[in-house]
């Protein structure tokens, strides 16, 4: 595999980091900046709202530009973003930092999966996108608990200086490890919202954000559900989060190359098996052992199908993947915001820690019903021989 790919997962790992570690210095955050833990929490959503929003927007703006350069691009706005916030002397600042450091995400994810797609080649496209999104599961198995043990202990801004410094170690690697690609032919904005009109795209899409909801509505109550309900002492919930962050990497890696042989089969048996996993935790959490084996279990199930599921969107946009491929970054947030607030609701409900597994298995069953149905839109074509047309700017 080339080295640029793996520059790619580096820069994947900065941005994700950035984006979750603020989770874990809220405390922090509301004690310097004179705000509650609420209003803390809002660097999170406003994150998650610039990369909605921004990705798009600047996938759009970027189509004429070289990739590289694009490249190059975005993650120097990301270094601005985290640069504006680690000097954030008030709460307005930061959230500004926060926001102009989400804009870069979708775009540069986009551009990036391309990128990556073309350099490894078609046969390695799930491979390919697997090491450069194992950078997310990186960035929460150690770039995350990194991040809060050094805000805990040489204040939030060391935390944010630290990605900021990885972050131009990334920009270094692309302008100098990321070739400049053969030019393609143009194939220009209408053709990209022309991908649009696609039914498949908007049930790849589809199957995107439920399976993110399945995953974001379980795990954003784990820690809850390791000490109310399993009796899991508060010193055991970050090993156990370690350990789902392990079976994420486990699973990003497999599912990338199965997404190779066996695109939409992948997707079937990560889905199934999610939400299998997740109804037997729902029903097991009372049992010590059998949480810690079904932790470990939904993390490989729930990041096996990630490549599969970036793939299928770079597939069903054809010759005009890029804004695709940035909206379905939008469509994990959607769903990353969708699953909590639907867990939250249940467990407002009176209906105990172990309602977001359950949650999250029906919401797993539905992105299965999304994937199935993918697959009956391309019955009788060969769909796990194809490969992502290569559109690649120099």
């Amino acid at each position: 595999m080339p080295l640029a790919v793996y520059v790619l997962g580096l820069s994947v790992f900065c941005i994700g980091t950035s984006e979750f570690m603020v989770s874990g210095l809220l405390p922090e955050l509301a004690a310097d900046l004179a705000v509650s833990i609420p209003d803390a929490g809002l660097l999170i959503s406003g994150y998650a709202l610039g990369v909605v929003v921004g990705g798009p927007a600047l996938t759009l703006a970027t189509l004429r530009v070289p990739r590289k350069t694009a490249l190059v691009g975005l993650l120097g706005l990301f270094v601005v973003g985290q640069t504006v916030g680690a000097l954030a002397e008030g709460y307005a600042m930061l959230m500004t930092g926060r926001v102009v450091a989400a804009l870069a995400q979708g775009a540069f994810f986009g551009v990036g999966s391309v990128v990556a797609v073309e350099l490894a080649g078609p046969q390695r496209r799930g491979r390919a996108l697997a090491i450069m999104f194992s950078g997310l599961t990186v960035a929460t198995v150690l770039g995350v608990p990194a991040g809060t043990i050094l805000g805990q202990r040489g204040g939030w801004r060391t935390s944010f200086w630290v990605v900021d410094a990885l972050a131009v170690l990334a920009v270094l690697g692309v302008l100098f490890l990321v070739p400049r690609l053969a030019p393609p032919r143009h194939v220009g904005v209408r053709a990209e919202f022309g991908a649009f009109r696609r039914p498949r795209v908007w049930v790849a899409l589809s199957t995107s954000m439920l399976t993110q909801a399945a995953v974001f509505c379980c795990f954003s109550y784990l820690a809850p559900l390791f000490t109310d309900v399993s009796g899991f002492p508060p010193g055991a919930v970050s090993p156990l989060l370690m350990l789902f962050g392990v079976g994420c990497f486990a699973g990003n890696l497999i599912g990338g190359r199965f997404a190779d042989r066996r695109l939409l089969a992948t997707l079937y048996a990560g889905t199934t098996a999610m939400a299998v996993v997740l109804a037997l935790l729902s029903v097991l959490a009372h049992d010590k052992w059998a949480t810690v084996v079904a932790v470990a279990a939904f993390g490989v199930a729930a990041f096996s199908i990630n490549p599969a599921l970036q793939a299928q969107v770079m597939r069903e946009a054809g010759d005009a993947p890029t804004l695709a491929t940035t909206t379905n970054t939008s469509a994990f947030n959607v769903g990353n915001t969708l699953g909590p607030w639907l867990g939250g609701l249940a467990i407002s409900a009176g209906l105990g820690f172990t309602a977001p597994a359950w949650l999250g298995a029906l919401l797993a069953v539905a992105g299965l019903g999304a994937a199935l149905l993918a697959g009956l839109l391309r019955r009788g074509e060969p769909v796990d021989s194809e490969a992502i047309p290569a559109v690649t700017r120099g």
